[in-house]
């Protein structure tokens, strides 16, 4: 073992995975001199990226600037090899660190084992019952596993299903989710203030929170719509707070269904920092998102996933989620009992989020600076302590 400072390359590129890379940026920064970071950027999602890179201060070392209007899978795949590929060349980082399930995570991990440099996954393990849903992402993380040598993975659940493909026991630490450090640190920053979105609310009234994007839903994306129109009538009077996602197929349909109506409020993609205010103050998530399930549950907000697959099942039998897929009749179901019922609300409203006590960012250092450069790992950090890590 060297005692010489470790090289450490992170590579990130849409909103997601920038918001849970973050934490670790910063963990590896405060590991100076023992470790160099270096950050790469993709840019897959450009506006977005930029924003949470001022929100968290982060300044990269290189930016890929993949993006372009209407970006194919193919096109995200082939722009980030090509623009990984004279990057890793001239930094020769003794690892690569990439996150969860995106186009650039994927794509960078291949062109890091092209030039023979390690990987390593955080949120890996992640898995839904077919490759297909969510699509691509299902399959991203697939791929992913089979390239890394070290598997960072957020609960017990997702590193037995890693062991399950065959992935060596001491090559995976169990570590909780960055999601839940990133979410915590935003919603205690002093910087955070009331979302500007939120300022037409009618705070005596309940508040959900909508998002919807995913790629297998775009065709469902009507009847999401008409679950919405319906959930908006119902006695309790609630309203919906729907940052859009600028994808085509989703922000016309939302638009010609849901304009005109006085208690949905259509708004443009927010802000990482004025989203956790909105949660903060919602009465619940109404999401096909993936981080939104973990990161919710923090502030006590039950999660109603529009998916039929989720590859966060921890939260579904700990009971701070409940699947509703995209059929109307079960999303308008699903929404009157939590307004109207408020036992049920409370169940999941108390619930135990099994995601993390924001403190995985600091594991996934120590652990590198203990498996590559020979320092002892910390008691509470060491694998066999972080079957699971308690909520914050």
């Amino acid at each position: 073992m060297t005692s010489s400072p470790l090289k450490v390359m992170t590579v990130f590129g849409t909103r997601p995975d920038t918001i849970k890379m973050a934490p670790v940026v910063h963990a590896l920064r405060s590991a100076q001199p023992a470790i160099i970071p270096v950050v790469c950027v993709s840019a897959q999602h450009r506006k977005m990226l930029d924003d949470l890179l001022a929100l968290f201060r982060i300044r990269p070392d290189y930016d890929l600037n993949i993006m372009t209007p209407r970006q194919t899978l193919t096109q995200i795949t082939t722009r980030v090899l090509e623009g990984m590929e004279p990057v890793l060349r001239e930094v020769s980082p003794e690892l690569v660190l990439v996150h969860g399930d995106t186009t650039t995570s994927t794509a960078a991990a291949l062109a890091a084992f092209y030039q023979q440099i390690p990987v390593g996954h955080i949120e890996a393990g992640l898995r839904t019952a077919t490759r297909w849903e969510p699509y691509p992402e299902e399959m991203n993380r697939r791929l992913t596993t089979a390239i890394t040598s070290w598997h960072f993975a957020p609960t017990a659940r997702a590193r037995l299903h890693l062991e399950r493909e065959n992935v060596a026991p001491e090559d995976i630490f169990v570590t909780g989710n960055t999601v839940i450090d990133a979410f915590l640190a935003t919603a205690q920053d002093e910087r955070v203030v009331d979302a500007p979105e939120l300022q037409p609310i009618d705070r005596r009234r309940p508040l959900i929170f909508v998002t919807a994007h995913r790629r297998e839903n775009h065709t469902r994306m009507r009847s999401i719509c008409e679950a919405l129109k319906q959930i908006v009538v119902l006695p309790e009077r609630p309203q919906l707070l729907w940052p859009l996602h600028p994808s085509p197929e989703v922000a016309p349909v939302a638009h010609e269904i849901l304009d005109g109506m006085a208690d949905v409020h259509l708004v443009s993609p927010m802000t990482y920092d004025a989203t956790v205010r909105a949660i903060s103050q919602c009465s619940f998530v109404l999401t096909d998102s993936g981080g939104l399930q973990e990161e919710a549950p923090c502030l006590g907000k039950p999660v109603l996933v529009m998916r039929d697959q989720t590859e966060r099942p921890e939260g579904i039998e700990a009971g701070t989620l409940q699947l509703v897929g995209a059929d109307r009749a079960r999303i308008v179901a699903a929404a009157a009992t939590l307004l109207s019922d408020g036992a049920a609300y409370a169940r999941m409203a108390r619930a135990h989020n099994p995601y993390g006590d924001g403190q995985a960012a600091v594991r996934i250092v120590a652990w590198l600076l203990a498996r590559l450069r020979g320092r002892p790992l910390p008691e509470e950090f060491r694998p066999e302590a972080a079957a699971a890590y308690p909520a914050a």
